[in-house]
């Protein structure tokens, strides 16, 4: 059994004749009939009913055609497999993105990459850091932007910026005035929290623990709300709701008068987080997560410090 020949039996399942399959395969007809017949002896079945104008399978030459065209896809993969690792930065790189980073990082980020590497598309995943992981290890992502920290085992993770963490409140609220806001002061308020998955949820819960028993007891239902995305969380402050803490990169302008929110940041210690690109240890494509990260540095992130010579951290 040879490649060849079972690319000539999808040939004519898809052909349906074997006159047509020669010529997709660019052979003879006789030499197309003599390996398939070949074949059909080899595995003592026939594939083929022979008769008629038209070609047809027989039941099990159904299972065996579909089987062929899986290995034919999978000799094509390695097959780019083996280009990609001649040249990394040929081929798709598969990147998981968090859904608190990914709608203000990639904007700019995939602009940067059609820029600088083209011929290396994204295919983009937004999801809950827990599944990145996940999708990293049973090899489903390439490699994955999230914020620390996360299970690192078996993963390389190279840091790529530090965010700070600012309030939103309402123009109204009684703080818009502050110049900075006690992180220990937000126990008293009303807080807004993404919902359980998020991991910014569980880095906000870090500032202010109070808000860990409000938001998982029947204690206090009053004192926190909800949201599917920061984006949401936003708009219900503005409606007055109460206020929340936004990663500082989601705060263009810090300044910003719309007449329906303001933002303050905190005093020393200012709450951050740790943004980091990380792949597993096997990914031969070192050349192509550097440069997601160079393309990452000449983003313009608001209020973020960017971690040019940070040091890869082995899980």
């Amino acid at each position: 059994m040879t490649l060849t020949e079972l690319k000539y039996i999808v040939a004519v399942a898809r052909e349906k004749h074997f006159g047509h399959a020669a010529e997709a395969c660019f052979v003879a007809q006789p030499t197309l009939s003599v390996a398939i017949k070949k074949l059909e002896d080899e595995l003592g079945v026939t594939i083929f009913e022979r008769g008629g104008s038209e070609i047809s399978m027989t039941p099990l030459g159904v299972q065996i055609v579909a089987q062929a065209e899986r290995v034919l896809e999978q000799t094509a993969a390695i097959r780019e497999i083996a280009k990609q690792n001649k040249d990394p930065l040929t081929g798709q790189l598969r990147l998981g993105v968090i859904y608190t980073v990914a709608p203000y990082l990639l904007p700019q980020l995939v602009r940067s990459m059609i820029e600088r590497v083209p011929q290396m598309p994204l295919v983009l995943q937004e999801n809950f850091t827990a599944k990145l992981v996940e999708m990293l290890r049973q090899g489903e992502l390439d490699a994955a932007i999230m914020a620390q920290p996360f299970p690192q085992q078996g993963l390389l993770v190279q840091p790529l910026y530090d965010e700070p963490f600012v309030v939103a409140m309402p123009a109204s609220h009684p703080w818009s005035d502050r110049k900075r806001i006690n992180a220990a002061d937000l126990k008293n308020q009303t807080m807004l929290l993404l919902g359980n998955g998020h991991c910014f949820r569980d880095q906000v819960l870090e500032v202010c623990p109070e808000m860990a028993r409000f938001s998982t007891t029947g204690d206090g239902i009053a004192r926190t709300f909800e949201g599917s995305s920061l984006e949401t969380i936003r708009h219900m402050v503005a409606s007055g709701i109460g206020i929340t803490v936004l990663p500082k990169a989601s705060v263009p302008d810090m300044q910003a008068h719309d007449g329906l929110l303001r933002y303050v940041p905190f005093e020393e210690p200012v709450p951050t987080r740790r943004v980091v690109i990380a792949w597993r240890k096997s990914f031969t494509r070192r050349a192509a997560i550097e440069a997601v990260r160079e393309a990452m540095m000449s983003c313009d992130l608001h209020g973020v410090t960017l971690l040019n010579d940070a040091p890869v951290e082995e899980g």
